[in-house]
């Protein structure tokens, strides 16, 4: 897993440009069926997310891989999200080319965290059950129904294959003196932060 890492808006130096470049970026769909070089970006992405204990997804982007590839547990959580300490390496879903095909019941608000925004909590709303239309790590054609907390995380990493981050669902933001240069678009935004330690969606 060398040189893998996070990629963030921000460090503690500021906004890191070329990070915020590939965050900001709409990923493009994967050829089918998958390429080598394509088989090769999933496996990175899924050991380097089994390695993490802070996360409960993970999109390609966010470690420097500009496609339509996400990874997340699929079990494991209690509805607001806190871990309930039944899931295993195992239960984690990959999906190439997600897209929400369909949403049901009135939209949840849960306070959310991301790896790419680090030391920022955001209160968003979400559908508490989504239908999803995707391929699989193997290139194979799935449709699949997503409940609660599991919903909102992989809403939350299709958001990343679009560029959006969970600081685009406020408007007037302040961030630490330190943070206050995070670009989007170009221009200059004020955030509110909430500082916490969660795992991330």
């Amino acid at each position: 897993m060398k040189n893998v890492r996070i990629y963030t808006l921000w460090g503690d130096n500021g906004l890191n440009k070329e990070d915020t470049r590939i965050l900001r970026l709409k990923c493009e769909e994967v050829p089918i069926p998958l390429d080598k070089e394509t088989k090769e970006d999933i496996r990175i992405l899924r050991e380097y997310f089994l390695n993490r204990a802070d996360a409960a997804g993970l999109a390609a982007p966010q470690i420097g891989i500009p496609k339509r590839i996400i990874i997340f547990r699929n079990r494991g959580f209690h509805k607001n999200g806190t871990d309930d300490g039944t899931w295993t390496k195992r239960d984690v879903d990959i999906l190439v080319n997600p897209r929400i095909t369909q949403t049901r019941g009135e939209p949840v608000v849960l306070s959310e965290g991301c790896l790419s925004c680090p030391g920022v909590k955001i209160e968003i709303a979400r559908f508490p059950e989504i239908k999803i239309r995707a391929f699989d790590m193997f290139g194979q054609k799935i449709n699949r129904r997503y409940f609660d907390y599991i919903a909102r995380i992989v809403q939350h990493e299709i958001d990343h294959l679009d560029g959006k981050l969970i600081v685009d669902y406020l408007d007037d933001f302040t961030a630490p003196i330190q943070k206050r240069e995070l670009a989007t678009d170009g221009e200059a935004h004020k955030y509110k932060s909430k500082l916490s330690n969660t795992t991330h969606p």
